[in-house]
């Protein structure tokens, strides 16, 4: 399978075109991403954002905005001047994350609805274990309340006796 989450710098706004048969929109900007080792320079992508995806590229994306950006990767060949051909990737746009701002914004080419496009996705949340014998008189710790405790007892009494 081909999907792809990259946390990235916007290099480039946004630039907003539209294709000659059905006036899809279609919107295309550079971002960097940070190197796997420290001594690494930073890569450059390309990333293309079609129909609702594009005019959202196109409003609310700016030049330094960090984003969380899904989609896939494809290689693309581009000729040179000099007659050689080069490979360069391309990102093509499925979801679009703000980072860092309080009002993160979620947008999508699945059709989302609105109200779920206005919020960050929601994190999966373990499901709450009856609390052992050992911390159930035990008060929560400042800041916590007692359905963020985690239990830790064992799934197996502990018994002498093996069943085999």
């Amino acid at each position: 399978m081909n999907h792809c989450v990259l946390e990235v710098d916007v290099l480039q706004a946004p630039t907003l075109r539209y294709t000659q048969d059905n006036q899809t929109p279609i919107a295309e900007m550079d971002v960097s991403f940070d190197a796997l080792r420290p001594d690494d320079p930073k890569g450059q992508l390309k990333v293309v954002g079609w129909g609702n995806l594009a005019q959202d590229l196109q409003n609310r994306v700016q030049v330094g905005q960090r984003l969380v950006i899904e989609g896939r990767l494809r290689m693309n060949t581009v000729p040179r001047q000099d007659g050689t051909k080069e490979k360069k990737a391309e990102f093509t746009l499925s979801r679009l994350h703000s980072v860092g701002a309080a009002g993160s914004t979620t947008a999508s080419s699945q059709g989302q609805p609105p109200a779920a496009a206005r919020t960050a996705p929601a994190r999966p949340v373990p499901a709450q274990m009856p609390q052992s014998s050992e911390s159930a008189g035990k008060p929560a710790p400042a800041g916590q309340d007692s359905a963020a405790q985690w239990n830790t007892s064992p799934l197996v009494p502990e018994t002498d006796d093996i069943p085999f």
